[in-house]
């Protein structure tokens, strides 16, 4: 099999793969920037936390119109809405940290959002719930997730300076400013819009993998926060072509091949990076001076 074979034709031969990759290639835009900060603001579960918040609107959505992206999605998108702002609520009129009342919503919600696929679907939808198809994105799918990955970079830009402050000195940032609050929601919000558009392509499950895994690999590598955003939108974007590649020539799903490969960058990163595991641990040369 030649280069052309293995890594272009299934691109250029066929549409659904070149809807899939555009799909998967805006949401790893999209979502290399939010990781790294919920990374940095140490709310990487958190994340996780949402993912799993939306099902119950997806649910609904399927049970009311099918397998139909568009009210998933929006189901989705309102029961995320309303997990996140519940949890806040929870945390600040109550003892109860947020971290923990989102862990309570989160385990709620995927309760309730199997409950509900199973009132109406089989085993094969409630897997394409939770674990989406890549390879069945359609342009209106892709149309709302270019939508999502505009709002999210033009949101980032206006509130970047305030939100690497949150994550440095939380503390000096409410001092200083009445902002605090408005980024922790608003953020909150472009989370909760990445893990719909993620929900699109890999599902409720799946749907953080983008995320948090280029992020993390990311951290082992640089220090900066502009250098930690693009290296872990390149490394979302390199994980969409190989998982897509992987699914493709040996059927297999495709939105766990692409956490796999998201998941095998970060495993090598932790080995070899310069902050990884193997490589500060090497003894250094001490060149004596004559």
């Amino acid at each position: 099999m030649d280069l052309y074979a293995l890594l272009i034709a299934p691109f250029a031969d066929y549409a659904f793969m070149q809807r899939a990759l555009l799909g998967g290639l805006l949401i790893a835009v999209s979502a290399g920037p939010i990781g790294v900060f919920l990374m940095l603001r140490r709310m990487s579960l958190t994340g996780d936390a949402m993912a799993h918040a939306i099902l119950p609107g997806a649910a609904l959505g399927f049970l009311l119109f099918g397998l139909d992206l568009i009210p998933m999605t929006l189901g989705g998108l309102i029961a995320g809405a309303l997990v996140a702002a519940g949890a806040g609520l929870v945390a600040r009129m109550t003892v109860q940290k947020e971290d923990a009342a989102m862990a309570a919503f989160y385990l709620i919600s995927l309760a309730v959002g199997v409950m509900i696929v199973s009132l109406r679907g089989s085993s094969v939808d409630l897997m394409h719930v939770l674990f989406g198809s890549v390879l069945a994105l359609n342009t209106e799918s892709l149309m709302m997730i270019a939508t999502i990955t505009t709002i999210s970079l033009a949101t980032l830009a206006v509130i970047w300076r305030a939100l690497v402050a949150e994550c440095l000195d939380p503390g000096f940032l409410r001092s200083v400013s009445g902002w605090g609050p408005i980024v922790h929601f608003g953020f909150l919000a472009l989370v909760v819009l990445n893990l719909v558009a993620g929900f699109q392509a890999l599902g409720t499950l799946l749907s953080v993998g983008l995320m948090i895994l280029p992020a993390a690999a990311a951290r082992f590598w640089v220090r900066r926060v502009v250098s930690l955003c693009l290296l872990a939108i390149a490394i979302g974007m390199t994980s969409v072509f190989v998982g897509l590649l992987i699914s493709f020539h040996l059927a297999v799903a495709s939105g766990p091949a692409v956490i796999l490969a998201a998941g095998t960058v970060y495993l090598i990163s932790l080995l070899a990076a310069p902050r990884g595991v193997v490589r500060p641990s090497l003894p250094t040369q001490r060149h004596k001076v004559a």
